[in-house]
């Protein structure tokens, strides 16, 4: 992790829309501006709590993991993502790691700054809860759905959903299958089933690594009008 001293280049992102929501006066706030490397952890799961994080460039990914060692992949982040709002609220440690996936950019706060100028200030409480209630409602969505469809109607429908250029299907967008599987709660095995099954039928087509989809109409009726927002 670099600190960047640039004062033009930390006004150039304090003054984007997106921060100036969450803050009343973001000039007055003693930001950082942080870069992260490619694969470099930004938020360890079990660590304190050191500030909240806005992501203002590249792209992270947020994971999950158990006592066996097992993670599960949230969702990829774009900017403008905001991270440590959960724990900051709940008063606990960093509950899912962040990773940057590429080059990444942040606007950092200092917990102790936060708890004293900000946790009475109503215009970043309502940014707060307007994050807070889009995580509940996106993590709500991909539960239910991952418990109650079958793999290939949730494939069709994450197809579908990142086809759609809304901001969670942004957030679930990946190349790899094994990450898409870990998206859709099932095995790269099973995921790579249905892909096979799917090009049988003429429905997608897969070379290598790349994979195209042939008939939209049928995915459609595949997916049984499931979405992934």
């Amino acid at each position: 992790m670099k600190i960047i001293h640039d004062q033009a280049e930390l006004i150039r992102y304090t003054t984007h829309a997106d921060i100036e929501r969450l803050c009343n006066l973001p000039a007055s706030v003693p930001f950082q501006l942080r870069i992260y490397e490619r694969n470099e952890v930004v938020l360890r799961e079990g660590d304190a709590l050191d500030g909240l994080y806005i992501q203002v460039d590249g792209r992270t990914k947020v994971s999950s993991s158990i006592g066996t060692g097992k993670s599960l992949l949230l969702r990829f982040c774009h900017p403008f993502a905001l991270f440590g709002d959960i724990e900051l609220i709940r008063g606990v440690a960093v509950q899912s790691q962040v990773e940057a996936v590429t080059e990444s950019r942040f606007l950092y706060m200092d917990i102790r700054y936060v708890k004293a100028h900000l946790m009475q200030d109503c215009q970043f409480l309502n940014e707060l809860l307007r994050h807070l209630a889009y995580k509940l409602q996106t993590c709500t969505t991909a539960s239910r759905t991952n418990a109650l469809a079958s793999v290939e109607e949730r494939f069709a429908g994450y197809m579908l959903t990142i086809r759609s250029e809304r901001e969670f299907g942004k957030e679930l967008q990946t190349p790899h299958s094994h990450e898409i599987a870990s998206l859709l709660g099932t095995t790269s095995r099973h995921l790579n089933r249905v892909i096979r099954n799917l090009c049988e039928t003429g429905i997608v087509n897969k070379e290598r690594k790349r994979m195209k989809v042939l008939d939209w109409n049928r995915l459609d009726q595949l997916s049984n009008g499931l979405r992934y927002e």
